[in-house]
């Protein structure tokens, strides 16, 4: 990949200009879909946007980022200290195969298996001492996108279209790709309790088609002012509708902020979400496959003002490893390597890196020892993740796990801590981020949650 692939942004699309004040006659949607509940940040902001790089089923961190020479060294044994409890029956430590070295000015420390991303070594902040609380993919796929383990509630992404709302009322302020159907996660990107319009809106990126990625994105009257009529039709019966009830209904309110985002949509998103837009240099440097689609995909977003964009690696836990744990992390860090390393490429370029804030990692890790004879357990107790971008260090590593990458043990990181920073760095502090539900106050972060100031740039 090279400097000269990615070329500088482009103007937005106007399209919308020609509809003239037709979002006047929706106040409301124009007041929900284009500002955050808080009324202003608590602090200046170091990022205004997130993209999220979810590697569902668990990496494990030492294959990575977290060199463990002891590992090889007492392969095959269960000394004290990889004596944790595991989900399944396991037996003795595994040795990583695959070398590290240094990196970036910084000297970052990046195995052999990403190459292409160890360039950017001096933008990563690599954080070896994350830890949860279950070692189920169910409740931990909950904490880690939800802030608690059981469903029901809204999501990080949600939290934060409701505190910060939309740079462009022309798209969804949260934004969910993910191939096929992934029925077992729609409850990661819901709003719950929070006004509807913050909820994820998920989109099927297996095709690079707008048409089918998003369904009925044309409207079939081709004649814009009818539609607008239309819309407005509509509009003046709900609010009528919802006069007559007492004039407060969220969920009709935000079907009407929907509608509102959706017709918007068809002049927008058919732009935003056709890659086949971009120059072949740059489609080149993301690769093929539906990881790369959405990388690039998210940054095409993320540059015309999504707040919060999820990218899922595959539908179901791929990076599950229960068995051929050496083979299959080969070929996962192959599929994501060249990917991650051209989206931050690409958004620095552009300017876009240091107002981005760019995450990595799964729900928990994998254990250093053996399932299955040539697999990895779930591991809750330490993992590893990484942030780029947006108000973090670069080239640096926080924190740590034992000698053999089992359990956090210095500057340890919880999932609530995570997403305290995640929150900070939007400028948002997370303890007065809340919201009134069945007779208290709620927050991503419940009652946990700290800052490590040390990972702030």
């Amino acid at each position: 990949m090279t400097h000269s692939a990615f070329s500088a942004p482009v103007d937005r699309r106007s399209a919308l200009k020609r509809l003239g004040g037709g979002l006047g006659s929706l106040g409301l949607a124009s007041a929900l879909g284009a500002a955050g509940e808080l009324g202003g940040l608590h602090f200046a902001p170091r990022a205004k946007r997130v993209i999220h790089l979810f590697m569902n089923g668990g990496p494990f961190g030492p294959d990575f980022f977290d060199p463990k020479p002891a590992l090889t060294k007492y392969d095959g044994q269960r000394p004290e200290g990889a004596d944790l409890r595991t989900e399944r029956p396991t037996g003795g430590l595994m040795g990583v195969p695959f070398a590290y070295s240094r990196h970036g000015r910084s000297g970052l420390q990046v195995s052999e298996l990403l190459p292409l991303t160890a360039r950017h070594a001096d933008d990563l902040c690599v954080l070896n001492s994350c830890y949860t609380d279950n070692p189920n993919h169910g409740p931990a796929l909950f904490l880690m996108n939800n802030g608690t383990m059981t469903p029901k509630v809204p999501s990080l992404g949600a939290w934060t279209s409701y505190g910060l709302g939309s740079e462009n009322r022309n798209l969804p302020s949260y934004l969910v790709l993910c191939p096929g159907r992934p029925v077992r996660f729609t409850e990661l990107w819901h709003s719950a309790f929070l006004p509807p319009q913050h909820q994820g809106v998920y989109v099927n990126h297996s095709s690079i088609d707008p048409q089918r990625m998003i369904p009925w994105l044309s409207h079939p009257e081709p004649d814009t002012a009818a539609q607008r009529g239309q819309l407005d039709l509509a509009a003046a019966l709900n609010r009528e509708h919802l006069a007559g009830r007492g004039g407060a209904d969220p969920v009709l309110e935000g079907r009407i902020a929907a509608m509102e985002t959706a017709f918007r949509m068809q002049f927008e998103a058919s732009d935003a979400f056709d890659i086949a837009r971009e120059p072949e240099s740059v489609r080149e440097a993301y690769g093929e496959g539906h990881f790369p689609n959405g990388c690039l995909l998210a940054r095409r977003l993320s540059e015309r003002g999504v707040r919060f964009v999820q990218v899922y690696y595959g539908n179901g836990q791929p990076w599950d490893t229960h068995s051929g744990h050496e083979e299959k992390t080969r070929k996962l860090a192959a599929d994501i390597d060249r990917p991650v390393a051209a989206l931050l490429e690409d958004l620095k370029q552009r300017g876009l890196l240091d107002e981005t804030l760019v995450i990595w990692g799964g729900e928990f890790g994998r254990t250093p020892v053996t399932e299955n004879g040539n697999g990895r357990d779930h591991n809750p107790h330490g993992f590893t993740m990484w942030m780029a971008g947006g108000g973090v260090r670069g080239g640096m590593a926080y924190g740590a796990t034992d000698d053999f990458g089992f359990k956090a043990q210095e500057n340890r990181l919880h999932v609530h801590d995570l997403h305290a920073t995640i929150l900070h760095l939007l400028g948002i502090d997370h303890e007065r981020l809340t919201f009134r539900h069945a007779g208290r106050d709620f927050r991503l972060t419940d009652v946990h949650g700290r800052v490590p100031r040390d990972i702030l740039a």
